[in-house]
């Protein structure tokens, strides 16, 4: 079955945010955390910093609708060089007015609110959101009043 997921980088923080997300969502990590310490070395490469091996290197979770979060976290050392932006957000679309107040509410703590929840003009309950790690949420619910 065909579905769709979105990736998250994080500068040394994916832990942090994951258990965030999952106070909010619930469930499970899928295949638990994996850290970058449980990979074998790789031929060409310098050796894995001590202070890196505890860091995630992949982690996901399934949240509204199916749709599955992934993250890891960026190890300089390993060359990235994470910048935050506005080049992802996650749209959100429960089924409720009531779930979608209370997941933006949960999702805009420590963060910054964008949009207040409203009733748009193309007929969604709308509004959007910064988390306190840096991430673009949007919420989409098409009950009506």
């Amino acid at each position: 079955m065909a579905s769709v997921g979105t990736y998250l980088n994080f500068p040394d923080n994916t832990e942090e945010a994951f258990n965030f997300y999952q106070s909010i969502f619930g469930g499970e990590f899928i295949g638990g955390i994996s850290r970058f310490g449980d990979m074998p070395p790789m031929e060409g490469m310098p050796p894995l910093p001590e202070a890196d091996k505890n860091l995630v290197m992949h982690v996901a979770l399934e949240i509204t609708g199916g749709h599955l979060l992934m993250g890891t976290d960026a190890p300089v050392s390993m060359g990235f060089k994470v910048n935050m932006g506005n080049n992802v957000h996650i749209n959100l679309q429960p089924d409720t007015r009531s779930e979608t107040e209370r997941l933006f509410k949960a999702l805009s703590v420590g963060g910054v609110v964008t949009m207040e929840l409203q009733d748009a003009f193309w007929g969604d309950y709308f509004g959007s959101c910064v988390d306190k790690f840096g991430v673009n949420w949007m919420f989409a619910c098409t009950e009506k009043p």
